[in-house]
Protein backbone atom coordinates (compact mmCIF):
# COMPACT_ATOMS: atom_id res chain seq x y z
CA UNK A 1 0.00 0.00 0.00
CA UNK A 2 1.29 3.68 -0.96
CA UNK A 3 0.00 6.37 0.00
CA UNK A 4 -0.60 9.41 -2.36
CA UNK A 5 2.38 12.02 -2.28
CA UNK A 6 -0.06 15.12 -1.45
CA UNK A 7 -2.21 13.77 0.82
CA UNK A 8 -3.01 9.98 2.86
CA UNK A 9 -5.31 8.29 0.84
CA UNK A 10 -3.88 5.17 -0.27
CA UNK A 11 -3.59 3.47 -3.68
CA UNK A 12 -5.84 0.73 -2.44
CA UNK A 13 -8.78 2.88 -2.39
CA UNK A 14 -11.42 1.32 -5.32
CA UNK A 15 -11.77 3.34 -8.51
CA UNK A 16 -9.06 6.09 -7.85
CA UNK A 17 -7.18 6.87 -10.31
CA UNK A 18 -2.96 7.81 -9.30
CA UNK A 19 -0.75 10.13 -11.60
CA UNK A 20 2.37 10.25 -10.35
CA UNK A 21 2.27 9.17 -7.07
CA UNK A 22 -0.86 12.04 -6.49
CA UNK A 23 -4.56 10.69 -6.19
CA UNK A 24 -6.92 12.53 -8.19
CA UNK A 25 -8.93 13.74 -5.37
CA UNK A 26 -5.59 16.17 -4.89
CA UNK A 27 -5.33 16.60 -8.84
CA UNK A 28 -8.65 17.74 -8.91
CA UNK A 29 -8.65 20.48 -5.68
CA UNK A 30 -5.58 22.15 -8.14
CA UNK A 31 -8.02 22.42 -10.77
CA UNK A 32 -10.51 24.57 -8.95
CA UNK A 33 -8.52 27.53 -9.19
CA UNK A 34 -9.12 27.32 -12.98
CA UNK A 35 -12.78 26.93 -12.76
CA UNK A 36 -15.34 30.05 -13.57
CA UNK A 37 -16.95 29.56 -10.61
CA UNK A 38 -19.35 33.04 -11.47
CA UNK A 39 -20.44 30.63 -14.90
CA UNK A 40 -21.39 27.82 -12.99
CA UNK A 41 -23.48 29.96 -10.48
CA UNK A 42 -24.96 31.41 -13.84
CA UNK A 43 -25.67 28.20 -15.25
CA UNK A 44 -26.95 26.53 -12.34
CA UNK A 45 -29.63 29.75 -11.90
CA UNK A 46 -30.83 29.19 -15.70
CA UNK A 47 -31.02 25.05 -14.31
CA UNK A 48 -33.79 26.10 -11.52
CA UNK A 49 -35.66 28.76 -14.02
CA UNK A 50 -36.30 25.81 -16.13
CA UNK A 51 -38.07 23.87 -13.42
CA UNK A 52 -39.72 26.76 -11.90
CA UNK A 53 -37.29 26.20 -9.17
CA UNK A 54 -38.83 24.01 -8.08
CA UNK A 55 -36.20 20.84 -6.71
CA UNK A 56 -35.24 18.25 -4.06
CA UNK A 57 -32.40 17.86 -2.00
CA UNK A 58 -31.61 14.40 -0.53
CA UNK A 59 -30.47 15.32 2.94
CA UNK A 60 -29.70 13.41 6.00
CA UNK A 61 -29.85 16.58 7.84
CA UNK A 62 -26.01 16.99 8.00
CA UNK A 63 -24.10 20.19 7.87
CA UNK A 64 -23.68 19.61 3.69
CA UNK A 65 -27.33 19.30 3.03
CA UNK A 66 -28.25 22.00 5.50
CA UNK A 67 -25.65 23.96 3.51
CA UNK A 68 -27.54 22.60 0.05
CA UNK A 69 -31.01 24.19 1.38
CA UNK A 70 -29.47 27.38 2.59
CA UNK A 71 -27.38 28.39 -0.48
CA UNK A 72 -30.69 27.12 -3.02
CA UNK A 73 -33.09 29.27 -0.72
CA UNK A 74 -30.87 31.85 -0.74
CA UNK A 75 -30.79 31.42 -5.07
CA UNK A 76 -34.53 31.85 -4.47
CA UNK A 77 -35.38 28.26 -5.66
CA UNK A 78 -38.61 26.01 -3.73
CA UNK A 79 -36.58 23.57 -2.44
CA UNK A 80 -38.53 19.79 -1.10
CA UNK A 81 -35.93 17.98 1.33
CA UNK A 82 -36.17 14.42 0.97
CA UNK A 83 -34.72 12.34 3.70
CA UNK A 84 -34.09 8.23 3.36
CA UNK A 85 -34.58 7.51 7.09
CA UNK A 86 -31.26 5.76 8.23
CA UNK A 87 -30.14 2.71 9.83
CA UNK A 88 -30.38 3.42 13.44
CA UNK A 89 -30.62 6.98 14.16
CA UNK A 90 -28.84 8.97 16.77
CA UNK A 91 -30.60 11.89 18.79
CA UNK A 92 -28.68 14.36 17.48
CA UNK A 93 -29.24 13.13 13.77
CA UNK A 94 -32.76 13.31 15.17
CA UNK A 95 -32.04 17.01 16.08
CA UNK A 96 -30.97 17.98 12.96
CA UNK A 97 -33.42 16.34 10.65
CA UNK A 98 -35.77 18.72 12.21
CA UNK A 99 -33.97 21.73 12.94
CA UNK A 100 -33.41 21.51 8.64
CA UNK A 101 -37.40 21.02 8.36
CA UNK A 102 -37.92 25.02 10.17
CA UNK A 103 -36.09 25.84 6.71
CA UNK A 104 -37.97 23.68 4.15
CA UNK A 105 -40.23 20.94 3.49
CA UNK A 106 -39.04 18.12 4.28
CA UNK A 107 -40.51 14.28 3.17
CA UNK A 108 -39.12 11.49 5.21
CA UNK A 109 -39.49 8.27 3.21
CA UNK A 110 -38.89 5.21 6.53
CA UNK A 111 -39.20 1.89 5.37
CA UNK A 112 -39.89 -1.64 7.48
CA UNK A 113 -37.50 -1.39 10.33
CA UNK A 114 -37.48 -5.31 10.49
CA UNK A 115 -36.40 -5.59 6.76
CA UNK A 116 -33.87 -2.56 7.36
CA UNK A 117 -32.46 -4.96 10.01
CA UNK A 118 -32.04 -7.88 8.11
CA UNK A 119 -30.27 -5.68 5.09
CA UNK A 120 -27.84 -5.19 7.66
CA UNK A 121 -27.26 -8.42 8.74
CA UNK A 122 -26.86 -9.12 4.90
CA UNK A 123 -24.88 -6.13 4.18
CA UNK A 124 -22.13 -7.25 6.21
CA UNK A 125 -22.62 -10.79 5.36
CA UNK A 126 -22.31 -10.67 1.93
CA UNK A 127 -20.22 -7.62 0.95
CA UNK A 128 -18.58 -6.25 3.95
CA UNK A 129 -20.94 -3.60 4.39
CA UNK A 130 -23.31 -3.06 7.51
CA UNK A 131 -24.75 0.41 5.91
CA UNK A 132 -25.38 -1.16 2.31
CA UNK A 133 -29.22 -0.65 2.44
CA UNK A 134 -28.41 3.48 3.90
CA UNK A 135 -25.93 3.61 0.61
CA UNK A 136 -28.37 2.30 -1.70
CA UNK A 137 -31.68 4.21 -0.25
CA UNK A 138 -29.62 7.40 -0.43
CA UNK A 139 -29.69 7.34 -4.29
CA UNK A 140 -33.55 5.40 -4.79
CA UNK A 141 -35.25 6.84 -2.52
CA UNK A 142 -34.84 10.86 -4.09
CA UNK A 143 -35.64 9.91 -7.43
CA UNK A 144 -38.41 7.95 -6.36
CA UNK A 145 -40.09 10.80 -4.37
CA UNK A 146 -38.97 12.82 -7.40
CA UNK A 147 -41.38 10.30 -9.52
CA UNK A 148 -44.29 10.63 -7.53
CA UNK A 149 -44.24 14.19 -6.83
CA UNK A 150 -43.48 15.71 -10.19
CA UNK A 151 -40.11 17.59 -8.71
CA UNK A 152 -37.77 16.63 -11.14
CA UNK A 153 -34.45 18.35 -10.38
CA UNK A 154 -32.93 16.31 -7.48
CA UNK A 155 -29.64 18.66 -6.35
CA UNK A 156 -26.92 16.24 -4.41
CA UNK A 157 -23.87 17.92 -2.54
CA UNK A 158 -20.76 16.98 -4.04
CA UNK A 159 -19.36 15.42 -7.02
CA UNK A 160 -17.70 12.63 -4.81
CA UNK A 161 -15.13 11.60 -7.68
CA UNK A 162 -14.58 15.44 -7.49
CA UNK A 163 -13.80 16.02 -4.09
CA UNK A 164 -12.47 12.25 -2.92
CA UNK A 165 -11.01 10.84 -5.77
CA UNK A 166 -12.02 8.92 -8.90
CA UNK A 167 -11.24 7.70 -12.25
CA UNK A 168 -9.68 10.22 -14.46
CA UNK A 169 -12.26 12.21 -16.26
CA UNK A 170 -15.20 11.48 -13.82
CA UNK A 171 -14.41 14.90 -11.75
CA UNK A 172 -15.90 16.76 -14.71
CA UNK A 173 -19.18 15.24 -14.79
CA UNK A 174 -21.97 17.78 -13.24
CA UNK A 175 -24.99 15.51 -13.80
CA UNK A 176 -25.61 11.72 -11.69
CA UNK A 177 -26.56 9.46 -14.20
CA UNK A 178 -28.13 5.86 -13.44
CA UNK A 179 -24.59 4.30 -14.87
CA UNK A 180 -22.91 6.49 -12.44
CA UNK A 181 -25.25 5.25 -9.47
CA UNK A 182 -24.52 1.40 -10.84
CA UNK A 183 -20.72 2.11 -10.67
CA UNK A 184 -20.27 4.16 -7.49
CA UNK A 185 -23.34 4.75 -5.23
CA UNK A 186 -22.31 2.06 -3.12
CA UNK A 187 -24.03 -1.13 -4.15
CA UNK A 188 -20.84 -3.20 -4.06
CA UNK A 189 -22.27 -5.54 -6.22
CA UNK A 190 -25.31 -6.33 -4.64
CA UNK A 191 -28.70 -4.94 -6.37
CA UNK A 192 -31.47 -4.87 -4.54
CA UNK A 193 -33.25 -7.78 -6.54
CA UNK A 194 -31.10 -10.26 -5.78
CA UNK A 195 -32.04 -10.22 -2.33
CA UNK A 196 -35.94 -10.98 -3.02
CA UNK A 197 -35.66 -14.66 -1.35
CA UNK A 198 -32.90 -14.00 1.36
CA UNK A 199 -33.68 -15.21 4.36
CA UNK A 200 -37.79 -14.21 3.71
CA UNK A 201 -37.14 -10.92 2.12
CA UNK A 202 -39.87 -10.60 -0.68
CA UNK A 203 -40.24 -7.98 -3.56
CA UNK A 204 -42.51 -5.90 -2.02
CA UNK A 205 -39.82 -5.33 1.16
CA UNK A 206 -37.47 -4.48 -1.10
CA UNK A 207 -39.78 -1.79 -3.28
CA UNK A 208 -38.18 1.05 -1.45
CA UNK A 209 -35.04 0.08 -2.43
CA UNK A 210 -35.86 -0.25 -6.06
CA UNK A 211 -35.13 2.73 -8.61
CA UNK A 212 -37.95 4.05 -10.77
CA UNK A 213 -37.49 2.32 -14.38
CA UNK A 214 -36.29 3.94 -17.07
CA UNK A 215 -39.78 4.97 -18.34
CA UNK A 216 -40.95 5.84 -14.84
CA UNK A 217 -38.09 8.29 -14.64
CA UNK A 218 -38.02 9.95 -18.81
CA UNK A 219 -41.86 10.39 -18.14
CA UNK A 220 -41.14 12.30 -14.86
CA UNK A 221 -38.11 14.12 -16.82
CA UNK A 222 -35.89 13.30 -13.60
CA UNK A 223 -32.27 14.93 -13.17
CA UNK A 224 -30.03 14.99 -10.48
CA UNK A 225 -27.23 17.30 -10.56
CA UNK A 226 -24.35 18.21 -8.17
CA UNK A 227 -24.29 21.53 -5.99
CA UNK A 228 -20.31 20.89 -5.69
CA UNK A 229 -20.34 21.67 -9.43
CA UNK A 230 -21.97 24.97 -9.66
CA UNK A 231 -20.31 26.21 -5.86
CA UNK A 232 -16.85 25.47 -4.88
CA UNK A 233 -17.13 22.74 -2.52
CA UNK A 234 -15.78 23.10 1.00
CA UNK A 235 -16.79 21.07 4.00
CA UNK A 236 -16.03 23.12 6.79
CA UNK A 237 -17.96 26.21 5.14
CA UNK A 238 -20.59 23.98 4.94
CA UNK A 239 -20.05 22.96 8.37
CA UNK A 240 -19.86 26.62 9.94
CA UNK A 241 -23.24 28.02 8.06
CA UNK A 242 -25.01 25.14 9.37
CA UNK A 243 -24.12 25.28 13.05
CA UNK A 244 -24.85 28.95 12.48
CA UNK A 245 -28.34 27.96 11.43
CA UNK A 246 -28.90 25.50 14.25
CA UNK A 247 -27.32 22.31 13.32
CA UNK A 248 -25.67 20.45 16.15
CA UNK A 249 -22.08 18.97 15.96
CA UNK A 250 -19.91 16.92 18.43
CA UNK A 251 -17.32 14.34 17.34
CA UNK A 252 -19.14 10.97 17.24
CA UNK A 253 -15.72 8.98 17.46
CA UNK A 254 -12.27 9.23 17.99
CA UNK A 255 -12.11 7.56 14.67
CA UNK A 256 -13.39 10.49 13.13
CA UNK A 257 -11.37 14.10 12.69
CA UNK A 258 -14.22 16.39 12.15
CA UNK A 259 -16.75 17.28 14.71
CA UNK A 260 -19.81 17.96 12.01
CA UNK A 261 -19.92 14.73 9.82
CA UNK A 262 -21.21 11.51 10.01
CA UNK A 263 -23.70 12.45 13.16
CA UNK A 264 -27.11 10.68 12.06
CA UNK A 265 -25.96 6.93 11.92
CA UNK A 266 -24.90 4.66 15.06
CA UNK A 267 -23.91 2.07 12.00
CA UNK A 268 -21.59 4.86 10.63
CA UNK A 269 -18.93 3.95 13.35
CA UNK A 270 -18.69 0.08 11.93
CA UNK A 271 -19.02 0.77 8.00
CA UNK A 272 -15.86 3.04 8.35
CA UNK A 273 -14.11 0.26 10.54
CA UNK A 274 -15.03 -1.60 7.40
CA UNK A 275 -13.30 0.45 5.24
CA UNK A 276 -10.40 0.74 6.98
CA UNK A 277 -9.98 -3.01 6.82
CA UNK A 278 -10.17 -3.51 3.57
CA UNK A 279 -8.45 -0.83 2.24
CA UNK A 280 -6.38 0.75 4.72
CA UNK A 281 -7.57 3.73 5.82
CA UNK A 282 -10.77 5.13 7.30
CA UNK A 283 -12.71 8.23 8.32
CA UNK A 284 -10.29 9.88 9.66
CA UNK A 285 -7.74 9.56 6.75
CA UNK A 286 -10.36 10.82 4.19
CA UNK A 287 -11.54 13.93 6.12
CA UNK A 288 -8.10 14.66 7.40
CA UNK A 289 -6.70 14.16 3.26
CA UNK A 290 -9.61 17.37 2.76
CA UNK A 291 -7.84 19.63 4.92
CA UNK A 292 -4.21 18.43 3.77
CA UNK A 293 -5.33 19.68 0.24
CA UNK A 294 -6.76 23.07 1.67
CA UNK A 295 -4.01 23.84 3.48
CA UNK A 296 -5.15 23.31 7.01
CA UNK A 297 -2.77 21.12 8.19
CA UNK A 298 0.61 19.49 7.43
CA UNK A 299 0.83 16.12 5.80
CA UNK A 300 3.62 14.97 8.00
CA UNK A 301 1.30 16.31 10.91
CA UNK A 302 -1.75 14.44 9.92
CA UNK A 303 -0.34 10.89 9.53
CA UNK A 304 0.98 11.53 13.37
CA UNK A 305 -2.65 11.45 13.73
CA UNK A 306 -3.72 9.30 11.75
CA UNK A 307 -1.07 7.15 12.87
CA UNK A 308 -2.90 6.94 16.40
CA UNK A 309 -6.52 7.08 15.75
CA UNK A 310 -7.29 6.04 11.97
CA UNK A 311 -9.25 3.11 12.35
CA UNK A 312 -9.77 2.77 16.30
CA UNK A 313 -12.76 0.20 16.91
CA UNK A 314 -16.34 2.14 17.20
CA UNK A 315 -16.33 0.44 20.82
CA UNK A 316 -18.45 4.05 20.83
CA UNK A 317 -20.13 5.78 18.35
CA UNK A 318 -22.16 9.29 18.70
CA UNK A 319 -23.82 7.67 21.95
CA UNK A 320 -23.77 4.14 21.21
CA UNK A 321 -21.73 1.34 22.38
CA UNK A 322 -21.20 -2.04 19.88
CA UNK A 323 -23.35 -4.27 21.96
CA UNK A 324 -26.26 -1.75 21.09
CA UNK A 325 -25.77 -1.99 17.13
CA UNK A 326 -25.24 -5.78 17.62
CA UNK A 327 -28.32 -6.31 19.44
CA UNK A 328 -30.11 -3.89 16.77
CA UNK A 329 -29.50 -5.97 14.27
CA UNK A 330 -29.84 -9.35 15.98
CA UNK A 331 -26.06 -10.54 15.93
CA UNK A 332 -23.87 -11.70 18.65
CA UNK A 333 -20.66 -9.46 19.07
CA UNK A 334 -18.85 -12.67 17.85
CA UNK A 335 -20.32 -13.00 14.54
CA UNK A 336 -20.47 -9.28 13.87
CA UNK A 337 -16.77 -9.43 14.18
CA UNK A 338 -16.19 -13.00 12.04
CA UNK A 339 -17.76 -11.69 9.58
CA UNK A 340 -15.61 -8.08 9.89
CA UNK A 341 -12.78 -10.17 9.71
CA UNK A 342 -13.83 -11.87 6.82
CA UNK A 343 -13.45 -8.88 4.68
CA UNK A 344 -10.01 -7.74 5.63
CA UNK A 345 -7.64 -7.39 3.91
CA UNK A 346 -4.82 -8.73 6.42
CA UNK A 347 -1.69 -8.29 3.96
CA UNK A 348 -2.19 -4.80 4.80
CA UNK A 349 -1.61 -5.36 8.46
CA UNK A 350 1.28 -6.12 11.09
CA UNK A 351 -1.33 -7.17 14.45
CA UNK A 352 -4.01 -6.49 15.65
CA UNK A 353 -4.93 -3.99 18.98
CA UNK A 354 -8.26 -3.41 20.41
CA UNK A 355 -9.95 -4.77 17.52
CA UNK A 356 -7.95 -2.59 15.60
CA UNK A 357 -5.62 -4.02 12.98
CA UNK A 358 -2.32 -2.29 12.79
CA UNK A 359 -0.67 -0.73 9.59
CA UNK A 360 2.61 -2.29 8.49
CA UNK A 361 3.94 0.94 7.54
CA UNK A 362 2.60 1.74 11.31
CA UNK A 363 4.52 -1.18 12.98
Amino acid sequence: MNRCKTCLIPDTRPDTAFIDGECSACVSFRKRIGIDWDARRKDLIRLLDQHHGECIVPSSGGKDSTWQVLKLLELGAHVTVVTATTCMLTEIGRKNIDNLARYAKTIEVTPNRAVRAKLNRIGLQMVGDISWPEHVSIFTTPFNVACDTKIPLIIYGENPQEAYGGPQGADQARQMTRRWVSEFGGFLGLRPSDLVGVNGITKRDMQDYMPPSDADMQAAGVEAHWLGQYFEWDSHRNAEEAIKAGMIAECPSPANFWIAENLDNAMTGLHCHGMYRKYGYGRLAAQISVDIRAGRIERNDALDIARQRDGLFPDTYAGFSFSNICEHIGMSSDDVMKSINTFTNFDLFCRVENRRPILKEFA
